[in-house]
């Protein structure tokens, strides 16, 4: 029963809280703060699913903004935990067919995110460009998923290496973000699913073997985010037993 009310109330929210945001981006459509506060009206749906989210920051990131942020793309309940964690003066690349998504594509649409071809890669290769003069002449961050697509309990998916090759071309550092593992801990029969970590690393800028090695820098990122995720799904346990304990 408590699954059903749930998927009830995911509805309406969705449709509730898309239709608001239209309204919202039709009067200042492309704005570069958009992204940001649509992230904090979805992610407001955590709630609904019982999550507690915990969000941290490394102390640079917003110094060394803009950038190209990358973050672990697990399943869909990642617009209602992941997108509260994006920060101010950022977009998203997303594929072109989200576009045609009943009111969730056309608010993706408005709000200024990037969309692309990624089946064409001359296109592909345009769009780099263009967001390469989106981070440096309107100063936007970027967010990225290297996987390319979620993972749906697969782990870390490797890395492709647009998010790598924008940053080389824009000139800008990367924020790994990783967030803990939301696949099989989300029940909707569940009155509480515990806490949820997103924890953005410190910006860096690739070195000189990246820049020259790509597959490297795929890598190497991947590793790094790979042991990180697996620390907070560590401290997440930990803090899950608590509070069965009390």
């Amino acid at each position: 029963m408590l699954a059903v009310i749930r998927l009830i109330l995911i509805g309406l929210f969705v449709i509730i809280a898309s239709l608001l945001g239209i309204i919202f981006c039709i009067a200042r459509p492309f704005h570069k703060n958009n992204v940001y506060w649509l992230g904090q009206l979805y992610g407001q749906a955590a709630k609904i699913l019982g999550c507690r989210l915990v969000i941290r920051h490394a102390e640079n990131v917003t110094d060394n903004m803009p950038a190209v942020f990358i973050a672990n793309h697990q399943n869909s309940y990642d617009i209602f935990t992941l997108c509260k964690s994006v920060l101010p003066n950022t977009v998203t690349i997303g594929k072109k067919s989200l576009k045609w998504i009943p009111f969730f594509g056309q608010l993706y649409w408005l709000s200024g995110n990037i969309l692309i071809d990624r089946e064409n890669r001359k296109k592909a290769l345009a769009s780099l460009k263009h967001s390469s003069k989106v981070i440096n002449q309107g100063k936007t961050s970027i967010w990225m998923f290297p996987e390319g697509t979620r993972s749906y309990g697969r782990g870390l998916l490797p890395f492709k290496r647009g998010a790598f090759q924008l940053a080389q071309v824009a000139n800008v550092p990367i924020v790994p973000v990783c967030m803990s593992t939301t696949h099989d801990k989300i029940k909707l029969n569940r009155w509480s699913n515990g806490t949820i970590i997103i924890e953005s690393l410190p910006a860096r800028y690739l070195s000189d073997e990246h820049k020259s090695n790509m597959k490297q820098a795929c890598a190497d990122y991947h590793a790094m985010m790979l042991e990180k995720i697996n620390q907070l799904d560590a401290e997440v346990e930990q803090l899950n037993q608590t509070k069965r304990s009390k």
